[in-house]
């Protein structure tokens, strides 16, 4: 799910553990400081009122844009519940059926 402060991707496990969560901020961003710091702004707003959108056995990709930075943080944790609840997870490659087959 592509928006204008984050891409969100999701994927199947095997298991029905909680959902995992891998946050992304790449140096083109900005300086350690700055990417630290949209790091823990997302960490906080996925603790707070996220959790509830995401589904049990998969694992969330979060790649953080730079406008996360300066995005009030009501904002940002209603931007991320709305991304999370719209994102469709991904089959993992054990489900899909091998190639050739019907």
């Amino acid at each position: 799910m592509n928006g204008p402060f984050f891409f969100i991707e999701a994927l199947e496990r095997a298991d029905d553990a909680p959902a995992r969560i891998g946050l992304t901020v790449t140096r083109k961003v900005g300086n350690s400081v700055e990417r630290n710091r949209i790091r823990r702004r997302l960490r906080e707003a996925l603790r707070v009122s996220c959790r509830a959108d995401m589904a049990n056995g998969f694992d969330y990709v979060v790649v953080a844009r730079r406008d996360v930075l300066t995005l009030p943080f009501a904002t940002l944790t209603g931007e991320l519940s709305r991304r999370l609840s719209k994102v469709r997870p991904k089959a993992s490659p054990a489900d899909k059926p091998p190639s050739g087959t019907e």
